[in-house]
């Protein structure tokens, strides 16, 4: 038995030093970053810029490809599908924690067929209101929607996305009776918005901090855990009478399950390292982003609260995507 036991832990420690050492040449060839989404959205952006990055430290170049479709799941799968060997990076979003639960057949597991590599960046959203609701803040919007369930209406750009969820978190936990109103394109979403022919919307606070500061719509609090930068008078929802709300719309990165450990973590590394940048945070702070660090293993315990978190919202809700 001693013999067996040996002969295993010499070939772990062989197999370690093998992926040890194969993070040390990595890349010897391009690397490919899945956008799952159409190029020219902020997603699109920002993976650009970490490729980039990429590009200069790791002298090899790293290639975007946008591959829509089906809400993300077409890139998604193909790089769920691709070999484990660091070539191939996924960008992912908030939509890909609520997508377990809403999207129950897709073709592969977040957290079974990929592995968390790096979180990016995440920005916090805005309850907003139209001048004319007789709601100035939280509490008030709470009470009103108590005294006349199912008459009020909350816009999104569709079902599934960070602002429609953020909708249904907010019904569920204020105990809310709040008619979902989709549409196909926030633009459209923000403009009923404003002109009161919807009485409320979450949407990014960078989106819609000019519309607020014009006056054109009132914020009555924030998604996030902390006050946003860019709205500091603005209270939270956990301020405002729903203790514990938080809803934020983030950006990441996976790689195939199975990718050798020692690359994942190289580029946990670089990745944090580059939005850790002064000059990062700043640009991206007035666009009301904020940076997001955590080694692998924080941002898989992230990643799997964010899916469980979800799910529970989509079986309250009965949320559904057409």
């Amino acid at each position: 038995m001693s013999c067996v036991r040996n002969l295993v832990l010499a070939c772990t420690a062989l197999a370690a030093l093998a992926a040890s050492a194969q993070a040390q040449d990595y890349p010897t060839r391009p690397v490919k970053i899945i956008v799952p989404f159409a190029g020219g959205g902020s997603g699109d952006i920002f993976a650009r810029m970490v490729g980039q990055h990429l590009s200069e430290v790791f002298k090899q170049p790293f290639v975007i490809e946008n591959r829509p479709g089906a809400g993300s799941i077409i890139g998604s799968d193909a790089v769920a599908k691709s070999p484990p060997d660091g070539y191939t990076l996924l960008l992912i979003s908030s939509a890909h924690a609520t997508n377990e639960s809403l999207v129950p057949n897709k073709p592969f597991v977040l957290m079974r067929d990929l592995v968390a590599v790096a979180p990016i960046n995440y920005f916090d959203m805005a309850l907003v209101a139209p001048p004319s609701l007789p709601a100035n803040n939280v509490a008030e919007l709470i009470a009103l929607a108590k005294a006349k369930p199912g008459t009020l209406n909350f816009a999104s750009s569709g079902p599934g996305t960070p602002y429609h969820m953020a909708g249904e978190l907010f019904k569920a936990m204020s105990k809310t009776d709040i008619v979902h109103v989709p549409y196909k394109l926030a633009s459209a979403a923000r403009t009923d918005v404003i002109g009161g022919q919807v009485q409320m919307m979450f949407d990014a606070v960078g989106t819609m901090a000019g519309n607020i500061a014009a006056k054109q719509v009132k914020a009555l609090g924030t998604t996030g855990k902390t006050r946003s930068a860019t709205l500091p008078n603005v209270p939270t929802l956990t301020e405002s009478g729903v203790p514990g709300y938080e809803a934020i719309s983030w950006l990441g990165f996976m790689a195939p399950a199975g990718t050798p450990a020692p690359i994942v973590n190289r580029l946990n590394a670089e990745i944090g390292r580059l939005v850790s940048r002064p000059d990062i945070k700043a640009n991206w702070a007035k666009q009301s982003m904020e940076t997001s660090v955590m080694s692998p293993a924080e941002y898989d315990k992230f990643l799997r609260s964010e899916i469980d978190k979800w799910a529970e919202v989509v079986k309250v809700s009965g949320a559904k995507i057409n």
